[in-house]
């Protein structure tokens, strides 16, 4: 399992909101490459965030599922991107000093050919793409900035 945390300049809440806003996924997880729907009521237990990963040509479609909620502390989702497989994310934003968040998340390969892979290179991989995923997620959520469908004024 990988775990990658960051302290972020802003309010639970704040996180919380971005991470809401399934508009958004496309613009701070790496590898998202566009948005196709959200469904209603995101992100209660067993709504979906319908995706593409990849560069185009070669864009794979599949969803994100919401399997743990817990606002504004907790979100677990159930990441899918077949043929390589599943995987659960889960994101923590728990108090850290004075007006900070510390936001840790933790992912591991459940199903297909990327469970395979040695937990070792896995976590490599992982932590560096989820080092620059919280990064930009840093960046949404400390702007204070409010989104209406993945467009933040």
């Amino acid at each position: 399992m990988s775990r990658t945390s960051r302290v972020m300049n802003c309010s639970q809440q704040a996180v919380f909101d971005v991470l809401s806003d399934g508009w958004t996924y496309a613009t701070w997880v790496v590898g998202a490459a566009r948005i196709r729907e959200v469904e209603e009521g995101f992100p209660a237990v067993g709504t979906k965030i319908h995706h593409s990963v990849g560069l185009w040509p070669a864009l794979l479609s599949d969803n994100t599922e919401v399997e743990r909620v817990d606002e504004p502390r907790e979100l677990q989702l159930r990441v899918r991107a077949w043929p390589t497989g599943e995987g659960v994310v889960t994101i923590i934003c728990e108090p850290h000093g004075d007006g900070q968040t510390e936001v840790t998340m933790t992912e591991q390969a459940v199903t297909g050919p990327a469970k395979m892979i040695p937990d070792l290179v896995q976590d490599a991989m992982l932590k560096m793409r989820n080092t620059e995923t919280l990064r930009r997620l840093a960046f949404l959520a400390e702007s204070g900035a409010r989104s209406k469908h993945g467009r933040y004024e």
